[in-house]
């Protein structure tokens, strides 16, 4: 297998920004949603999240290019709507399939180790 390192046989490095676990469910979140824009609020219930850790995790992932954040106001009311970018549809894909390669070496380590023990 090859990693994304270039260095042959060796595991993937997963993306850090996306294997903080809050950032990993602000993007699954949004990658799964129906709607192309979430609320603030929305993604906020929907992941039990403080409005300050979200909007912290919100930053990270905006400055990596990972999602797009809107403000507006609806009338009086302020709105903000986050979006996956392609950028972060990309990475998230990249980082599921890292994680898939890392689950796979580790079952064939442990089938080893088991044929080993008997």
């Amino acid at each position: 297998m090859k990693s994304r390192t270039g260095a042959k046989d060796s595991l993937p490095d997963p993306d850090k920004i996306i294997h903080e676990r809050s950032r990993l469910r602000i993007l699954v979140f949004l990658a799964s949603s129906l709607s192309s824009a979430v609320g603030f609020t929305e993604l906020k219930e929907g992941l039990g999240m403080t409005a300050g850790n979200l909007s912290t995790q919100i930053s990270t992932l905006e400055e990596a290019g990972y999602i797009r954040v809107e403000k507006r106001f609806l009338g009086k009311k302020p709105n903000t709507s986050i979006m996956l970018t392609t950028e972060g549809k990309t990475a998230l894909e990249t980082y599921i399939a890292d994680i898939e390669i890392l689950m796979t070496a580790a079952r064939k380590q442990e089938g080893v180790l088991k044929e080993a023990q008997h």
